[in-house]
């Protein structure tokens, strides 16, 4: 996982991966999810983006939702924070789905995290560095033994030796390993000619107050904007 992550999903289709596959995007289900999650601002269509650029948004005006069947997407910096159960029940169960999952890595920090809730219900939880466990909730699932168990160690360098407390695999190696058993891909060394975050869609949003020139145009009064639940239609 080279890059940075920050993402939210929300499943009900079994084969999250066909689902990803094989459909395309809806503008107007994102936009609807983009109203519930930030209820408070207004928000405008850009352009739609694969998934592999927008997983890294770090931009505190833009967020970016891909809404399939079964499957939902969401790339936020709001999903930045350390310990997984303290993202609000708002964004892990607001649209009812039967599995939310939290993917987060950070490579400069070395830092990664994942989560499962269950009908809104947070199952796991693991948040951690290299040497750092900042949140270990939950039973581990089957495919997390072996990196406990020191199959996937890391490789410090032959003039460092490693801090007692270090754990005995990278925590990002096992996001990516979370990533893989809940939606079928990999962000690197994922099967060849299969499912790649290059080849799935989302679309990106500008966020903005009332008042502000929407992001990504010079208008300060579009013709449709989404503010939280409700339509708005302005005139110029």
């Amino acid at each position: 996982m080279a890059a940075s992550v920050s993402t939210l999903w929300y499943v009900d289709a079994p084969e999250p991966a066909a689902v990803l596959r094989s459909a395309h995007p809806a503008r107007d289900s994102a936009q609807a999810l983009v109203g519930r999650l930030y209820p408070h601002l207004n928000s405008v269509p850009l352009e739609r983006v694969p998934l592999a650029e927008a997983v890294a948004c770090a931009e505190p005006d833009r967020v970016h939702v891909g809404s399939y069947p079964g499957v939902t997407v969401v790339c936020s910096p709001d999903l930045h924070q350390q310990r997984p159960s303290s993202i609000p029940e708002t964004w892990t169960h607001t649209l009812g789905s039967e599995n939310t999952y939290l993917i987060r890595s950070d490579p400069p920090r070395a830092w990664g995290a994942f989560a499962q809730w269950h009908h809104g219900e947070l199952r796991r939880a693991f948040s951690a560095t290299t040497v750092d466990i900042f949140e270990d909730h939950g039973v581990p699932f089957v495919w997390e033994r072996p990196y406990w168990a020191g199959d996937h160690p890391v490789r410090w360098p032959v003039d460092i030796p490693p801090p007692p407390q270090a754990l005995p695999f990278h925590p990002r190696r096992l996001v990516e390993t979370a990533n893989d058993a809940w939606l079928g891909f990999r962000y690197i060394g994922g099967d060849p000619g299969g499912l790649t975050p290059a080849g799935i869609e989302v679309w990106r949003f500008g966020l903005y107050r009332d008042g502000e020139i929407p992001p990504g145009t010079s208008d300060p009064a579009p013709a449709r904007v989404r503010r939280g639940r409700r339509w708005w239609h302005r005139t110029r």
